[in-house]
């Protein structure tokens, strides 16, 4: 008893006190959010490129380079801007003590993204190497890090080079274990900033990015035109831009942003534009549409210009503050004074487009309606297995959830890291449940295989059981505003049917809940085919290639098992595959093909077209054994 009183005693040595590197490396969530492997676009990989970008922009956005050259290796990453430099006198500081910077003077930079002069010191604390070099009047100087310990101070030193920053850093692998950087998900990033900064120019790896349409080029590469019930509407302010249009799919899609900041999260901005929208139409037309017509099957895009905003965290993901100019006038007047102006005038200048509009409201209010009393059925039928929901297997942190405790930080990462396992069969759904973290991952068990529901209208989300309570568990009937889990992680087996249903899930999410996949909330979990072990060692082997090497590796002739289910993999082995080394596929929408044509190509009706790929590219198992490389 006493030894354990001596284990809980509350003293003076209890008491520790951090330097700035240890306390970002301990508890590294508050200042880039999760962690992750990369196959998520808000994890921490990424925030370290935008944390050092950010800086380039404000640059830019204070009339000083027009150009940033970024460059993105397997682990490697390097920034260059054009702007004044960092003053020679405090390059070291600027990069490794917290609290330093330029952004607390109003007068040097106007309505920034950084603030709170942390952005550099999390990077640099988090990477394995560090290196800033700043040139400014024929001058340079460098500092160079290890974990945020200071390797070399270098010398001024005269230099021919333009005016502008350099910075070079590694992320630290101990910290981010077995990450890659996904090219699509550092394409959006480059693409936003140009949007969001016109005439800026990005060099990317080689390739030269530039908008000079801001919002509008952003919402033409977020759409595809033969979907668009008008063409898009774009507005400019100063301080504010939205560009809006209506497709054909279902929910509502939003991009919003906060001093060149992509506000994952929304926050008061994306509320009064959304208030906003919904009164300025219902005064148009001077008829009382219920909100979700106005609003259903809405793509749209805000930037607003905020002097000293309040996040609600260090990742910025979600605007708190409420006044936006110096007069102390609330974002919800601001945008509700811009958009009464703005967009009233335009739809008064352009009636087809006001006619399209109406239109596309008006088919949503009868869709509303037939939908009203099977959906009331439903939704009953919901609310009661909800109290014994014998598919869901729950979480006790939600991503929806409001939060004003003391570790808010803490709990807006765990937020962040909440997931939905969808598996199907008993005994996968065994393995998952009972190995999973109860505090933020939970498990949605099918039946079998689920329907096809390509080319289906929405009624069928109310009329199979299936899909009405995922729909509940997920909390995304009127958007994602409610969503309550931040990754979808469907988990199949690797074989025919496994994928069968993959497709099957995804067909579900792509008709009826498009923006969850546009907004990188869908994945696929993958799960080793693998165990490659000795009496030392095992390792898990994701690819015949990982197997290959496996094998060389322990030598002699170990142990080969092949999975052929998730059932087969113990629910201690599968703790393995679920936690912090998870390995996850993310579902990223191509480019080259639009949703509606994907699903009809690889879901409708068996076309010839599809016949004669699949007769083109079949392989024997001869073709495959060639294919295997041999160790």
């Amino acid at each position: 008893m006493a030894e354990d009183n001596k284990l809980h005693a509350y003293t003076e040595d209890s008491i520790r006190s951090l330097d700035w590197r240890e306390h970002i490396r301990l508890r590294p969530g508050m200042y880039i959010g999760k962690l992750g492997d990369g196959s998520s676009m808000d994890d921490g990989i990424y925030i370290l490129i935008k944390e050092v970008v950010d800086n380039c922009i404000d640059e830019h956005m204070m009339g000083f380079g027009k150009q940033v050259d970024i460059k993105v290796s397997e682990h490697s990453v390097t920034v260059r801007d054009y702007g004044r430099g960092i003053p020679l006198g405090k390059v070291v500081d600027v990069v490794s003590k917290i609290n330093t910077g330029a952004k607390y003077d109003s007068k040097a930079f106007q309505k920034s993204v950084g603030l709170n002069g942390v952005g550099t010191k999390a990077v640099n604390a988090l990477s394995s190497y560090f290196k800033v070099t700043s040139f400014r009047e024929g001058k340079a100087k460098a500092a160079e890090f290890e974990r945020g310990v200071l390797l070399k101070d270098h010398k001024e030193a005269s230099t021919s080079e333009t005016n502008g920053t350099l910075v070079t850093f590694s992320p630290d692998d101990t910290v981010f274990k077995n990450y890659q950087y996904i090219p699509d998900f550092l394409e959006n990033q480059i693409w936003n900033y140009c949007f969001l900064n016109a005439g800026l120019t990005i060099n990317f790896n080689g390739q030269k990015y530039i908008s000079k349409n801001g919002l509008l080029d952003l919402l033409q590469r977020k759409t595809t035109a033969e979907d668009l019930r008008y063409p898009i509407i774009h507005l400019k302010g100063e301080d504010i831009e939205v560009a809006i249009t209506h497709e054909n799919s279902y929910g509502e899609e939003y991009y919003s942003f906060v001093n060149g900041q992509h506000t994952t999260q929304g926050g008061t901005h994306l509320a009064a534009f959304r208030e906003a929208f919904v009164k300025t139409v219902r005064d148009f037309f001077k008829k009382d549409y219920d909100a979700t017509d106005i609003r259903g099957s809405i793509c749209a895009a805000i930037s607003v210009r905020v002097q000293e905003p309040v996040f609600e965290s260090q990742t910025k993901t979600k605007l708190g503050s409420i006044a936006v100019a110096e007069g102390g006038q609330s974002m919800k007047n601001f945008v509700l004074e811009f958009l009464t102006k703005q967009l009233d005038d335009y739809l008064h200048k352009n009636p087809s487009v006001a006619d399209a509009m109406k239109k596309r409201i008006e088919q949503s209010e009868r869709e509303r309606k037939e939908l009203a009393g099977i959906k009331k059925l439903a939704n009953d039928r919901a609310k009661k297995a909800n109290l014994h929901n014998k598919k869901l297997r729950d979480c006790r942190v939600h991503m929806n959830e409001e939060y004003t405790g003391k570790n808010k930080e803490d709990m807006l990462t765990r937020q962040q890291e909440t997931t939905l396992f969808i598996t199907e069969g008993d005994s996968a759904s065994g393995s998952i449940t009972k190995s999973r973290n109860v505090e933020t991952q939970a498990v949605f068990s099918l039946r079998g295989k689920p329907l096809n529901c390509y080319g289906l209208t929405k009624k069928i989300v109310y009329e199979n059981e299936e899909f009405n309570l995922l729909q509940h568990a997920l909390n995304i009937e009127e958007g994602l505003e409610g969503l309550r889990y931040n990754n979808i992680v469907i988990a199949t087996d690797a074989d025919v049917d496994g994928m069968h249903i993959r497709l099957l899930m995804l067909t579900f999410f792509l008709q009826f809940f498009p923006d969850l996949v546009k907004n990188g909330h869908i994945y696929i979990l993958e799960t080793p085919l693998f165990r490659v072990r000795n009496k030392q060692e095992t390792i898990y082997c994701y690819s015949e290639d990982e197997k290959l090497k496996a094998v060389k590796k322990l030598g002699g002739k170990p142990e080969i098992t092949r999975f052929k289910g998730l059932g087969e993999i113990s629910p201690d082995e599968f703790g393995q595959f679920i936690g912090e080394d998870m390995r996850k596929e993310p579902i990223i929408p191509a480019k080259d093909m639009p949703v509606a044509k994907m699903l009809e190509y690889y879901m409708g009706k068996n076309t010839q077209h599809r016949q004669d790929f699949i007769i083109g590219n079949l392989r024997s198992e001869k073709d495959l054994a060639d294919a295997v490389p041999v160790s």
